[in-house]
Parts: C-alpha cells; structure tokens; sequence
C-alpha cells in the first residue's frame, strides 16, 4: 500500500482526558538503539531525532516514553527534548511511565516504591525540559495491589506536576482500583495478534465501555518484545498482507486498531520508511471476513498461535 503521502490525522482520533490525539502515535522505546534498552547497538542521534520531527511533520501528536528509555549512549527523552522542545508543539501530547526503575548502568532495579515516585516523575519532568507532564502511566511490576502507588500518582496529579493518568499492565481488578482513586485516562498492556492474554482481552473490553483509552505495547513486536518486530507470522496473516499488498506489520497494526475506536497505536521505530508504513497502517481498512480470520488466530483457533505473553 502507498504510505508517502499519509498522515496521522487520517487516522481518527480518541481523546486522553481533554488531550486530542491521533489514533497512530509513536513509541520512542526504539529510538536509542537497534533493539530497546541495551539489547542493541546504540542508535545514530541525528537519525533519530531527523524520525522525531519527520514523525510531527506526517501529523502524529501522541508520544509515548519513559525516563528509563536508554542505551549506552542515548536516551530517548533527551532526543525528544532535543527534536521537539523549545517549545513543544502545542498539540503534542506526551505520555510516560513511572514504576520500574533501571540503574545508570543499565541493570533493572528493584520497583519504585509509593515514596520514590516523585523522583521518577521529576526526572522524566527534567529530561523532557517541561513543568508539567501530560499524562503519566503507573507500569504494574507484579504487584497485587496498586492503591498505594497509583495514590502516590494521584498527590501530584492534584499537586499539578500530572495532569492525566493511566495504569500499564494491569488486570481489571486494577484499572477499577485505581478508579476508585482518580480519573484513569488510557491503559497500556501487552496486546497483539499473536500475544493472547484472556485478562488483556478483558481489559481492552471494559476500557471501550468506559470510554478509556486502550494503548497496547509490542502491537507489531509480539513475542519478540524490545528485541523488534516478530517473524512469526503465520499464514492468515500472510494471506491478508498480500490481499492488500502491505507488510505483516502493517496488518499486525491495522487489525489492533479494528478493535475499537478508543485503540490507540504506538509503534516506534528508528527508520523513516517503518515511520510513514506505520502511519499508514491507520488508514488500512480490513474486510469483516479478514477481521474476523486474524481474531480466530488472536484466539489460537488457527496457524500462527503464540502462547507467549510478557510485561517489561
């Protein structure tokens, strides 16, 4: 499919809180390296922030990151200070997370805890060169209960430090948790083609009853993870790729968003072309019987089933 021409304002939008977003954003996780973390080959810096700006230009206004978003030698909320502050466009959007934690070296640490909360959000706060951050996603690290934590997030969202939040990796019995608590604006879990996970299915469907956003991560990485795209793609999913001469991972992405109105996308990359067939895939629309094929493969019903299912 042609993708050059394509901007994310053809996408639909949803809104996060009073924040308007187009449907197709951009995740920075792959823009410090040729895998996420340190997994990869540090990224080149002017090709990355050349993606940033090229990504703002083709209309995308929905950025999402995190302060412990680096490699060895980038870090991606650097690059998007560095792309795009000075000052941010008006109508861009962007969303972190807080909860995990990585040390300098770039070993996982153990969680943040309730009381550490403020630092993590100070420092992406430091990082992106703003007073103020749009919207802030409490990532679950395996605990049973979120009050603590998401109340924590709660305090400065009242302080004015937040102005929205949202919950990652998450079971229903969480989002409403934290409802209970504060308004919850998006939620972010693991959800794809190829990755299923009955609780994120029910999240993704009280999420549309509600009227919250749903922002699935590893849409198009699958199994593989920050490692990249997965391969495995199955022959259904080939089969419909070529149907509408696009690439697996434009259908990966075109079949998340089918899901409902209030899906958002978050693809990232650091390569310009993925950039635009990315943005692309926001305007692919699939046939009821396509749909209706790659949801039977989501369900494990037919070739290219993949049990495997991870939060990071």
């Amino acid at each position: 499919m042609t993708s050059e021409t394509i901007a994310a304002t053809a996408t639909g939008s949803w809104t996060l809180g009073d924040l308007p977003v187009n449907r197709v954003g951009f995740g920075a996780m792959r823009l410090t390296g040729s895998a996420a973390f340190h997994l990869g080959a540090p990224s080149e810096r002017e090709r990355s922030i050349a993606v940033l700006r090229h990504a703002v230009e083709l209309g995308v206004n929905h950025i999402d990151t995190a302060a412990f978003y680096f490699s060895s030698l980038r870090s991606a909320n650097e690059l998007i200070n560095s792309a795009l502050g000075g000052p941010y466009p008006d109508d861009l959007v962007i969303v972190t997370k807080v909860g995990p934690h990585r040390e300098y070296s770039g070993e996982w640490g153990t969680a943040a805890r309730p009381d550490q909360l403020r630092g993590q959000v100070e420092e992406n706060l430091r990082q992106l060169g703003r007073d103020h951050l749009d919207v802030v996603n409490l990532r679950r690290m395996r605990q049973d209960s979120i009050a603590e934590h998401f109340g924590a997030l709660a305090e400065l969202r009242e302080a004015g430090l937040i102005r929205h939040l949202g919950v990652s990796a998450v079971e229903p019995r969480h989002l409403a948790e934290a409802q209970a608590i504060a308004p919850v604006v998006c939620v972010q879990n693991q959800f794809g083609l190829q990755a299923p996970d009955p609780a994120a299915d029910e999240v993704l469907r009280i999420c549309g009853e509600q009227g919250i956003a749903f922002v699935p991560f590893y849409a198009i990485a699958g199994e593989a993870g920050p490692e990249g795209a997965s391969t495995a793609h199955g022959d259904e999913l080939l089969a419909v790729a070529h149907a509408h001469d696009a690439t697996p991972a434009q259908i990966r992405l075109a079949w998340t968003l089918h899901q409902g109105a209030h899906v958002l996308a978050i693809p990232g990359t650091g390569d310009p072309d993925h950039l635009a067939e990315n943005i692309a895939a926001g305007v692919l629309r699939l046939t009821a019987e396509e749909v209706a094929r790659l949801d039977a493969v989501h369900r494990g019903e037919a070739s290219g089933q993949s049990s495997t299912n991870r939060f990071i």
